[in-house]
């Protein structure tokens, strides 16, 4: 399985504050990984710093070529997409000008609309309604969906079941599933411990801005320390 996104001994800044102190983590193609940890350890940084949005050091390698230092743009452009925690939806657009926003331009995509609606229905009864009156769970589809028009070939989610009902929960998890069966590889920051661990094929735990732990989510299942101390409430 050859190694698509790789970080060597990353430490990230926000001005004189050190967050992640020599992190090293990395995603194989046709992979899902979830980074997990308590709030406020450093895990959505990890993710702000692949796209360009922290002042790092260190090494980011995606398919075989160093990013740091690229603007966002560029590190998008290159195929890797991004759906950050807090949404960023364009309220006044459609659900479907924002999905066509999502599109790379010159670039033929492995995704339609015709996919975004059968991965979540609820998008296409909505395709002509304004984004910013949509329920919470219907702007993470319509995010998730946006990420996936850029055709990316690792997508990172930061906490994309926060704050979601149920039902909603079950639907992000067959969605991540989904990508896995198209070869998209993910790197997912998830509270949810259960879910992580249903999805994954391997696992990282975070504390204090360094990798505490790695290994598969049965070797995390049967490790009652790092859990306990790491992880658990």
């Amino acid at each position: 399985m050859s190694t698509l996104f790789e970080m060597k001994d990353l430490n990230s800044f926000y001005g004189k504050s050190h967050v992640l102190h020599g992190v090293n983590l990395q995603v194989n193609q046709g992979e899902i990984v979830s980074l997990l940890g308590r709030n406020g350890v450093g895990r959505s940084t990890t993710i702000k710093a692949a796209m360009g949005q922290v002042e790092s050091t260190g090494s980011i390698l995606f398919k075989g070529e160093e990013i740091i230092g690229l603007k966002a743009f560029q590190i998008a452009h290159k195929g890797l997409g991004y759906v950050p925690e807090n949404r960023d939806i364009f309220p006044s657009l459609t659900v479907e000008q924002n999905l066509i926003l999502g599109e790379k331009a010159n670039k033929k995509s492995r995704w339609a609309l015709a996919d975004m609606y059968q991965l979540f229905p609820r998008l296409r009864e909505r395709q002509n309604t304004s984004a910013g009156v949509l329920s919470g769970g219907e702007q993470q589809m319509l995010t998730l969906c946006r990420t996936l028009m850029g055709d990316p070939d690792l997508i990172m989610i930061d906490e994309p079941t926060e704050g979601l009902a149920p039902k909603i929960v079950d639907l992000v998890a067959e969605y991540l599933k989904e990508l896995k069966n198209r070869g998209i590889s993910v790197l997912l920051v998830e509270q949810k411990l259960a879910i992580a661990l249903e999805i994954s094929q391997r696992v990282y735990v975070m504390g204090h801005g360094s990798i505490v732990f790695e290994g598969t989510p049965d070797d995390l299942r049967h490790n009652d320390v790092i859990r306990k101390e790491w992880l658990e409430v």
